[in-house]
């Protein structure tokens, strides 16, 4: 059996490419507004969750501890978000945002939902609930304890 990935028909190939593509349109619509694809995920992530802390956001916004560190360190420099000096308790520091990073937040949130707009926008209604069917199904075999690894 040839194990040979066709790259033409690679679901796995065609996410990367989309993946991509996705990035690079995101990057372009927010650098106007002076953000990085991985700033705005965690601007995105603590206005849906207030009070994370950096290891919470890290694996939320799929970075490491480390470049998560330094992107809270830059990002509380701007103004766009808090966190004490010393936790409340245990060893993790909460962090909120601030009004100015509200107000990038929504401004990043808009440009973003464009270009998903863009992204999906050739697609009819029923389409676009099959591909995000099929996108949560491919998480799902991929995250099962005993996925097959073979065919």
């Amino acid at each position: 059996m040839d194990a040979r990935v066709e790259l033409d028909t690679s679901v796995g190939y065609l996410l990367k490419q989309a993946a991509t593509a996705l990035r690079t349109a995101m990057e372009a619509a927010l650098r106007p507004l002076s953000l990085t694809v991985s700033q705005y995920a965690c601007l995105e992530q603590l206005g849906a969750r207030p009070g994370m802390s950096g290891s919470e956001l890290a694996r939320a916004v799929f970075v490491t501890r480390q470049s998560m560190h330094a992107l809270l360190r830059g990002l509380e420099e701007r103004g766009l978000l808090t966190r004490p000096a010393s936790a409340p308790h245990g060893r993790a520091l909460p962090t909120d945002l601030t009004g100015e990073g509200r107000a990038a937040l929504a401004a990043a949130s808009t440009a973003v939902a464009a270009v998903e707009q863009r992204m999906v926008a050739a697609l009819s209604p029923a389409a676009l609930a099959r591909v995000r069917t099929d996108l949560s199904a491919f998480v799902a075999a991929l995250d099962a304890p005993d996925a097959p690894t073979e065919p």
